[in-house]
């Protein structure tokens, strides 16, 4: 049995659910999201609970079980709470910069690069950190990655792009001819 797909899914007050079909909607006040399933999996929306079963016994169907009810928990907790990444940017001279609907990054290459921000996806620049807030798990965590990959940290000096609880594991320069 899937231990994530056994959990039952409870639907807050400002999230709304409905089934069409094989399509779930969720809804709040800011946004919504869908998620579309296929005929391996049965979803049973009560009252103010969320359920997925398998429709067959095999191990596809009870894999599916358990990415839908996770997927399901992760966009109601998004549109509940909502989710956030920070990054942190080191290095002399590198600087972010937050313009309308871009973030402006200089990182020590010839020319600033500007990144778009989506739809839906707020960034909060302070100092040296980049907030990525927003209520899709899957588009925060993309938008951070793709951050990120624009000047990953190196092992020398730690300098570049990384999330705020990443450990670098640093190298030990050359050492000097005697």
């Amino acid at each position: 049995m899937s231990r994530i797909g056994k959990k039952v899914i409870a639907i807050p007050s400002g999230v709304q659910v409905s089934l069409a079909g094989s399509c779930l909607h969720f809804k709040n006040q800011k946004s919504s999201q869908e998620l579309e399933t296929h005929g391996r999996v049965k979803i049973l929306l009560e009252e103010n609970t969320l359920r997925f079963e398998p429709v067959g016994e095999s191990a596809q169907d009870r894999a599916f079980w358990g990415t839908y009810g996770a997927l399901a928990n992760n966009i109601v907790m998004g549109l509940d709470k909502g989710f956030s990444k920070v990054l942190e940017v080191n290095g002399v001279g590198y600087k972010v910069a937050l313009g309308h609907k871009v973030l402006e990054l200089n990182l020590g290459f010839s020319h600033p690069i500007k990144y778009p921000i989506p739809e839906g996806v707020e960034i909060v620049v302070d100092k040296n950190t980049i907030t990525i807030k927003g209520s899709n798990k899957q588009q925060i965590g993309q938008i951070a990655a793709n951050i990120r990959a624009l000047r990953p940290p190196e092992p020398y000096k730690g300098k570049g792009i990384k999330y705020k609880n990443e450990v670098i594991v640093r190298k030990a320069g050359k050492t000097a001819k005697k």
